[in-house]
């Protein structure tokens, strides 16, 4: 059983990583991110309550986090471990968190903190593109579409998710700073966090991930 969770602000390639990751150990990714756009494109009761935050770029509230990660991790998939994208995000997710596992006789293994400079965290959030049909990802800069604004996958227009407008980025990337950073400070006194270099290209920030990772 691997019980990981993944930090850093959104644009670090979280995303990406997780999912290699996912598809060596065997575990799921859950990113909360997509957790709670699927749920605000559902109209479920937590999209209803996540949307307004969302909107304007500031962090869901605690609880409202914290009960539907608990719910997700009582699935079937997560019986042999689980790999947590964007959650926690405070000190005091990551406490009630550990109090939960605690309660279920489990811990953490490893917290791996992907660490981006700003200037480049934004220019990568900013630039991103998705089709809203396939779900493809893009990039103006890093990966473009063959052609600009058209999706090379299924021939729709992609798009600048709400979420990805400079000016949310900016605010959301200062929430991030102030509320998140701290968990750095947590999770180092627990002993299990390892900082990787967000800069590198992609296989590299892996091939770190896994070095850290060692035998677990």
């Amino acid at each position: 059983m691997v019980r990981l969770i993944l930090l850093g602000p959104q644009g670090a390639g979280k995303g990406t990583q997780a999912g290699k990751i996912s598809e060596k150990y065997k575990i799921p990714a859950i990113s909360t991110g997509d957790m709670f756009r699927e749920h605000v494109k559902n109209g479920t009761p937590f999209g209803k309550q996540a949307l307004k935050y969302m909107d304007k770029g500031e962090l869901v509230p605690d609880e409202l986090v914290i009960a539907m990660v608990e719910h997700r991790l009582e699935e079937e998939d997560c019986k042999n471990g689980f790999l947590l994208d964007g959650f926690p995000r405070t000190v005091y997710q990551a406490v009630q968190f550990d109090t939960y596992l605690s309660g279920k006789e489990l811990t953490i293994d490893k917290v791996i903190n992907i660490d981006l400079d700003k200037a480049v965290l934004i220019e990568r959030t900013v630039g991103r593109r998705v089709c809203p049909v396939c779900k493809a990802n893009y990039h103006i800069k890093y990966n473009p579409s063959k052609v600009e604004g058209i999706c090379d996958v299924c021939g729709n227009k992609t798009i600048q998710r709400p979420d990805d407008q400079e000016e949310t980025v900016l605010k959301r990337t200062e929430v991030y700073m102030t509320k998140t950073q701290p968990l750095v400070d947590y999770y180092k006194s627990k002993g299990i966090l390892a900082v990787i270099d967000g800069q590198q290209q992609m296989e590299k920030v892996y091939q770190d991930i896994v070095e850290a990772l060692g035998d677990i």
